[in-house]
């Protein structure tokens, strides 16, 4: 068997799996069927070893972009529309859950600790609109739940996050709020822009490769946490923005699209963004409680 040949291949390198070391029944599962479809792939494209050269030097250069700014096979399995589906299995909608979507290559861990209701605008631009975003967050009983972590970030009005544009102080745009007892949350920051991800580099090789855009339509990212929840990874999308129905990264959803509305005097802002998250509770969390 260990003799290859095209039609045998694929069962050859199958059967190699754990004869010489242990792998569990997952690995196994996730490495035969990786092993099929990649084979599959090579066989239905007829792949020519030029190809698979230019394929190797390809991702050679993903990964000399990868930095901790700017993660590109994120970026890459985006605009495939991969980690938006991965997302749909690992967070199936479930009656009245607030529905996931992408956590994009622009997050910053540990942005800064703010009180509700504060800005994390900390450079203004001259055709920029303020907004103040507020809600609650809520369990399935739509009961307001106290004490949630919300990490929130996006675009300047240049169209560019702040790790990717030195003339932006550090973490402008991002901050990091919890719910009151009521579960209510609120901060300051701009209304967002469309933007065309990073095509510089890899990233726009595939897009233009693909005959696709590099735009996305206006957004606030979402990261919202508690235990004994489900973390929940979502976006927020301005109903008036070019782009909904063509976004380069496929994570627009219908219940993701909101209206900005105009400001009250209390708000001190141009515009005012309702938008309330329901979370799943974490079964298996609460009772090793």
């Amino acid at each position: 068997m260990g003799i290859v040949t095209e039609d045998n291949i694929t069962e050859v390198v199958t059967a190699s799996l754990g004869k010489f070391g242990d792998i569990t029944d997952r690995q196994r599962e996730i490495m035969t069927s990786l092993i099929k479809h990649m084979h599959g792939f090579v066989k239905d494209v007829r792949l020519q070893h030029s190809e698979f050269m230019d394929a190797c030097f390809y991702l050679e250069r993903a990964g000399k972009l990868c930095d901790d700014n700017r993660q590109e096979f994120i970026l890459l399995a985006d605009i495939l529309g991969i980690e938006v589906l991965v997302d749909m299995m690992t967070n199936p909608i479930e009656g009245t859950v607030s529905e996931s979507t992408v956590l994009g290559p622009f997050y910053r861990e540990n942005p800064p600790v703010l009180p509700k209701g504060a800005s994390i605008i900390l450079k203004h631009y001259d055709n920029e609109e303020t907004a103040y975003y507020e809600g609650y967050i809520k369990d399935e009983n739509g009961n307001g739940i106290p004490g949630v972590i919300m990490d929130v970030w996006e675009d300047a009005p240049n169209g560019i996050y702040e790790n990717l544009d030195p003339d932006q102080p550090d973490y402008n745009l991002r901050g990091r709020f919890e719910t009151d007892e009521n579960g209510h949350y609120a901060f300051v920051a701009v209304r967002p822009v469309p933007y065309p991800i990073p095509e510089d580099a890899t990233a726009g090789e595939l897009l233009h490769f693909m005959g696709h855009h590099p735009n996305r339509p206006g957004h606030m990212h979402f990261s919202i946490s508690k235990d004994g929840y489900r973390p929940l990874i979502s976006q927020i999308y301005d109903a008036e923005s070019e782009w909904l129905e063509n976004d380069s990264v496929f994570a627009v959803k219908e219940s993701l699209i909101g209206k900005f509305q105009p400001a009250k005097e209390e708000h001190g802002t141009d515009l005012y963004f309702p938008f309330d998250f329901v979370l799943k509770t974490d079964s298996a969390a609460m009772a090793a409680e």
